[in-house]
């Protein structure tokens, strides 16, 4: 039986451990964190490709996988409702489909704790060592670790993505805990603010435990604001003076989340002004992408945004590593006495489908970065009607699904 490695626990790794169970592969996880992932409550958008891939494991997908929207609206500086559309749209959670994909797979096969280090590619196989010393041995190894991929890094050396020149704030709020201004309509809807260089939304998710009785949901909300590079190195620095990547929430400094609140107190409406204000614990996460040439070399393959990282405007992360997943599958059941080739059926079809969403994020997002850059109209209707619309609705992504 032919054996993967797959390095990185979330979302990612999951499906493509599933789906290499399910095709009748010897499948490990590793995963570096020892910690609860299904702690991780931010919202996430969905796409009727990443339900297929779900049924496809025998996943339940119906009214419980999510919150269902019929419409959505965007306000102007003083909470009127300027613009209003229709909007067939399911929003969940990560800790949701991070739950029902870590369910399906044996403690057996997820090992938590285990931090690669470094990977050696040889006539055999591969062999994963991590920084306890130990080494595994594999037919294939996948990385599916995420934006700063180790994998990435050790097989694909000078790749990485680069920043966009604005982050994303956002924060998590028990439905109950949102003051009144932050109410009505916006719980009924998916609500935006798109003034010139900035991009707000917010909208319900599945509460604690996945629950969606109202009254138990939470309210997601999220600000995507320029922030230039010098600025974004201070606001990633701790209170020891260490600086971060991509700093962990706990150690944002409270100056720095204090000068935010400033600034949505100057210039948001007064619905997210209150949904901000409620938040206890505001984090903000850089955006980066990263348009990659190479998705495989050797016995390793990149899933998710270990592969290509898109900007987040098209909804679409969770559903691209769940497709990146899907098709290196399908290519190695396609080709099982030709590993080589297989991998390279992937590497053609995965590498089409990520950078025509690469390009779409940025073209959407362009009006955000500093400088602003050509691309989608900074229009409140405009921009509602490109988030969030359905993949094969968008002309240079359709071609790549069929």
């Amino acid at each position: 039986m032919a054996r993967a490695l797959i390095i990185g626990g979330s979302l990612g790794g999951l499906f493509a451990g599933l789906l290499l169970r399910q095709a009748g592969w010897d499948v490990t996880v590793f995963e570096r964190s020892t910690g609860d992932l299904a702690s991780r409550g931010v919202g996430i958008g969905t796409h009727v490709e990443m339900f297929e891939i779900m049924r496809r494991l025998g996943i339940v997908v119906d009214e419980s996988i999510g919150q269902s929207f019929a419409s959505r609206f965007c306000l102007d500086r003083d909470g009127t409702v300027i613009a209003r559309l229709p909007f067939d749209k399911t929003l969940t959670s990560w800790t949701l489909l991070y739950r029902a994909l870590r369910r399906l797979l044996p403690d057996a096969c997820y090992r938590a704790g285990m931090q690669l280090e470094d990977i050696v590619q040889h006539e055999g196989g591969v062999t994963a060592i991590f920084a306890d010393g130990s080494k595994v041995e594999g037919d294939l190894l996948i990385g599916a670790d995420g934006l700063y991929s180790t994998v990435r890094a050790r097989a694909v050396p000078g790749l990485a993505p680069t920043y966009a020149g604005y982050v994303g704030w956002r924060g998590v709020i028990d439905e109950l805990a949102v003051p009144p201004a932050g109410r009505g309509e916006m719980f009924e809807s998916y609500a935006f603010y798109l003034p010139p260089r900035e991009m707000v939304l917010a909208y319900l998710q599945p509460g604690a435990d996945d629950d969606l009785r109202p009254g138990r949901r939470r309210m997601n909300w999220l600000w995507y604001h320029p922030v230039h590079a010098n600025e974004l190195a201070d606001m990633c620095t701790d209170a020891t003076g260490r600086h971060h990547l991509a700093i962990p929430p706990p150690l944002i400094r409270a100056e720095v989340i204090a000068a935010f609140r400033d600034t949505a107190c100057a210039i948001l409406p007064p619905q997210f002004v209150a949904l901000i204000e409620a938040t206890p614990a505001p984090f903000f996460q850089p955006i980066f992408d990263l348009d990659s040439p190479r998705l495989v070399a050797g016995r390793v393959a990149l899933i998710g945004d270990a592969a290509s990282v898109a900007r987040p405007h098209v909804g679409a992360g969770v559903t691209k590593a769940a497709m990146n997943a899907a098709w290196l599958t399908d290519a190695l059941k396609a080709a099982p006495d030709d590993r080589a080739a297989a991998l390279a059926a992937y590497e053609a079809r995965a590498r089409a489908f990520d950078s025509a969403l690469v390009a779409r994020a940025r073209y959407i997002g362009a009006y955000l970065e500093s400088p602003p850059r050509k691309g989608l109209p900074p229009d409140p209707v405009t921009l509602m009607q490109a988030i969030g619309v359905a993949l094969r609705e968008i002309p240079e992504l359709a071609g790549q699904l069929d």
